[in-house]
C-alpha cells in the first residue's frame, strides 16, 4: 500500500513537505489533553482512582442477552461480544477516567504535536510485545492504521479521512500529518488500535468475520477459550507486557473474565441468582427494590452497590428512521413525541423513581439549557438560524403528561400537528393522508429485552388510539443487526452512550456524510447543515469556554429535531456483585466505576465467619 503523501497530487504534497519542514517542533511529553496540560506528572505512580496494591486473581462472571458469532470487533461484519474492544486491545495512548480529554503513554512511551496540532509523533516502548511475544514495530503501527482506515469497522474512516500522511520516524517513531483543522486530531491518533501486521499476511481483513481469525493484540487479556454463541473466557495474560507501567498499575487485576450469553433478561437474571454469573448491572430502579432481595444477598453473598456518575445520560429511547418519508417531517416525530406517555409508563416500569432524559447530554455540564438560547451558544447557534427547527434558539422541553393513561391533551396536540403534516383520522378511525394511504409501519426489536418490550407495548396502545396502524417484530441479534447496518427499519430501540469528551465519533453518531455509510451508526439517518457546522466548531475550539458553548449549541439541535424518543435515565450505576469482587471507593470523573469493563476490580476473599 502507498503512504498518502504519495498518492496526493504534487502541489499539496510539495504544501506538506515545506510544513514539515518548517513546523516548530515540541517537547516530546507523557501525555496530552485537549486544552492545557494533562493532569497527572510524567513521574506519576498510578491512575488516582486504582487501588495500586490490589492482588491479582479471581475471576468475574457477567451475563449478556444475545449471542456472538465473530472475535474481530474492527470490521463490520459479525456481531462481536463488546467487552473484547476493552479488554484485549491496546493503542499507542491510554485514556484516564478521571479527566475527559487526557491521554497517557501506552504503547508509545512519548508524544510530539506541533503547536497548532498539524501533526502528531509518537515514540513506540521498546518493551511492548504482542501477546505471542513480537515486538510491537513501527510497521505494524503504520499498517494497522491503514488497513483499519480503508477496510476495517466504519466508525475508523472519519479519522483516517482526515490524515495527509503516515510515515516513519526513526527506529521506533511514526508521525500522521492532518489535512484539517481538528485539534482532537492528534489525540484521536493515539487511540487507534494496534493490530499485528504478519497475521493478516495473505487473509483477506475485511472478511474475517468469523471465529477463526482471533486478531493478535497487546492487551492484558487474551482469548483462552469459546462456545459458538454462548460465551467467552478471557485469561490475563501472564507475559503481559505492560504490567508494570503506571498506567497499568492497579488495574486488569482479575485472572479470569467470562462473558456468558442467555436468550432473555429473565434467564440472565436466574443464572446470577443461582451463581452461575458473578456481577449484574440493573437499569431499572424497580426492580433494584423489588427483585434484590434473594437469598444470596440476604446471606451476604451478593453485595448490592449503589455509584452515582457523572456522565452525560446519552441518549436512550426509540429512533425514527428519516430515510423512511413517513417521518422525514418533524411535526409528525413531534407527534409521536407527544403520544409517548413517559409519565404513564414511567410509573409502570419503574414506580416514577427514574428521571426522564431531557437531551442527549443530560445530567453533565455540557447539556443545554430548555430556555432561551444565550450568549455564545446563542451566537453558535445563529450561524445556522436557516437550518434550526422550532425550539433550538427559542427553547424547548419534552412533552409532560398529566400522567393517566389516556394522556388526553398530548394526545390532542399530536393530532393536531400531525393534520398540519397532512394525516387526518377517518370515519374509520384510521389514519391516512391525502392519497388516503394508511400510517402505516414497523417498531423493530431484538429478542430478549422485556423491558423494551414492555415500554414499546405500552407506546403503541397509543399510537393506536391516533388512528396510526403498527406492527411490532422482534428478531434475532444476528437478524437485528443485518436490519440495522442496512437501516431496514421505521423505528427501533437506540442507545448511544456520550461522554465529557465529544469529538469526531459526532460525526459517527450524526453527521450527514455517515448517515448513508452500511453499518453506520447515524440510525436515524440526519443530514443537518446545522450539526455538521456544530461538530466542527467543537474540533476547532480553541478554550474549554468555547467548546462547551459549542456542544451545548449541538446539544440543543439534536434534541429539537425530535429524532429519537427518550426513555429514562441512568445516572446511578446500580451493580449487584459477589462478595469477593471488589472495586475502590474513590470514584473516577467520567465511570459509573464499577460498570461492565472490570479493569479497576480486583479479588479479596471474603473473612471467614
Amino acid at each position: 500500500m502507498k503512504p498518502l503523501l504519495a498518492r496526493w497530487p504534487g502541489p499539496a504534497a510539495a504544501a506538506l513537505a515545506l510544513t514539515l519542514a518548517t513546523a516548530t517542533w515540541a517537547e516530546p511529553s507523557h501525555g496530552i489533553a485537549m486544552y492545557g496540560e494533562p493532569a497527572l506528572p510524567a513521574d506519576f505512580d498510578h491512575l488516582p482512582y486504582v487501588n495500586p496494591d490490589a492482588p491479582k486473581g479471581g475471576s468475574i462472571v457477567s451475563a449478556e442477552v444475545g449471542a456472538f458469532d465473530s472475535l474481530n470487533p474492527y470490521i463490520l461484519k459479525g456481531k462481536v461480544p463488546w467487552q473484547l474492544t476493552f479488554l484485549v486491545t491496546e493503542s499507542l495512548m491510554g485514556r484516564s477516567l478521571d479527566e475527559p480529554f487526557s491521554l497517557y503513554g501506552l504503547l508509545a512511551e512519548s508524544i510530539d504535536v506541533a503547536p497548532d496540532r498539524s501533526w502528531v509523533e509518537f515514540q513506540l516502548r521498546p518493551e511492548a510485545r504482542f501477546s505471542n511475544g513480537d515486538p510491537v514495530t513501527v510497521e505494524d503501527v503504520i499498517w494497522s492504521y491503514e488497513t483499519l482506515g480503508t477496510q476495517g469497522h466504519p466508525r475508523y474512516q472519519t479519522f483516517w479521512s482526515k490524515v495527509a500522511s503516515i510515515e516513519p520516524v526513526g527506529e521506533r517513531g511514526v508521525r500522521l500529518t492532518f489535512n484539517t483543522a481538528d485539534r482532537e486530531l492528534a489525540l484521536l491518533a493515539g487511540m487507534r488500535p494496534i493490530l499485528q501486521k504478519k497475521q493478516w499476511d495473505g487473509a483477506d481483513f475485511a472478511e474475517a468475520d468469523g471465529l477463526d481469525m482471533i486478531p493478535v493484540t497487546t492487551g492484558p487479556y487474551v482469548v483462552e477459550s469459546y462456545d459458538a454463541g454462548r460465551s467467552v473466557t478471557l485469561r490475563r495474560d501472564p507475559d503481559y507486557w505492560g504490567s508494570d507501567l503506571p498506567f497499568r498499575r492497579g488495574t486488569m487485576n482479575l485472572d479470569e473474565v467470562r462473558i456468558e450469553f442467555f436468550g432473555d433478561e429473565t434467564a440472565a437474571f436466574e443464572a446470577f441468582k443461582s451463581g452461575e454469573t458473578s456481577i449484574a448491572r440493573e437499569t431499572n430502579a424497580a426492580r433494584w427494590a423489588s427483585d434484590y432481595d434473594f437469598p444470596r444477598v440476604q446471606d451476604g453473598e451478593v453485595v448490592l452497590s449503589e455509584i452515582p456518575h457523572q456522565r452525560p445520560s446519552g441518549m436512550t429511547g426509540l429512533v425514527m428512521n428519516m430515510r423512511d418519508p413517513l417521518f422525514s417531517d418533524w411535526r409528525v416525530r413531534d407527534a409521536m413525541m407527544l403520544a409517548f406517555n413517559f409519565e404513564f409508563i414511567n410509573e409502570a416500569m419503574t414506580g416514577g423513581e427514574q428521571q426522564r432524559i431531557t437531551s442527549y447530554f443530560s445530567n453533565s455540564p455540557l447539556a443545554m439549557s430548555h430556555g432561551p438560547a444565550e450568549g455564545r451558544v446563542a451566537e453558535y447557534l445563529a450561524k445556522y438560524e436557516d437550518a434550526l427547527l422550532p425550539g433550538a434558539l427559542d427553547g424547548y422541553e419534552l412533552p409532560v403528561s398529566d400522567g393517566s393513561e389516556r394522556n388526553r391533551r398530548n394526545v390532542a396536540q399530536a393530532l393536531g400537528q400531525l393534520e398540519a403534516a397532512g394525516w387526518t383520522v377517518g370515519e374509520d378511525g384510521v389514519l391516512r393522508n391525502a392519497a388516503q394511504e394508511p400510517f402505516a409501519f414497523e417498531i423493530l426489536l431484538e429478542n430478549g429485552s422485556s423491558e423494551t418490550a414492555s415500554i414499546v407495548d405500552m407506546y403503541v396502545q397509543s399510537l393506536e388510539r391516533l388512528g396510526m396502524q403498527v406492527t411490532v417484530n422482534s428478531v434475532d441479534s444476528a437478524q437485528y443487526k443485518q436490519r440495522t447496518d442496512g437501516y431496514d427499519f421505521d423505528m427501533t430501540y437506540f442507545r448511544r452512550d456520550l461522554s465529557l469528551s465529544p469529538g469526531n465519533e459526532q460525526n459517527l453518531y450524526w453527521g450527514s456524510a455517515q448517515a448513508d455509510a452500511p453499518g453506520g451508526r447515524n440510525l436515524m439517518g440526519v443530514k443537518s447543515p446545522a450539526i455538521d457546522g456544530l461538530i466542527q466548531d467543537m474540533l476547532t475550539a480553541e478554550s474549554t469556554e468555547d467548546f462547551t458553548a459549542a456542544t451545548q449549541a449541538l446539544d440543543r439541535v439534536l434534541t429539537t429535531g425530535r429524532y429519537v424518543i427518550p426513555f429514562y435515565q441512568w445516572n446511578m450505576a446500580r451493580i449487584a456483585h459477589a462478595a469477593e469482587l471488589r472495586h475502590p471507593e474513590r470514584l473516577p470523573v467520567m465511570g459509573d466505576l464499577p460498570g461492565w469493563e472490570p479493569d479497576v476490580w480486583w479479588w479479596e476473599d471474603a473473612p471467614a465467619n
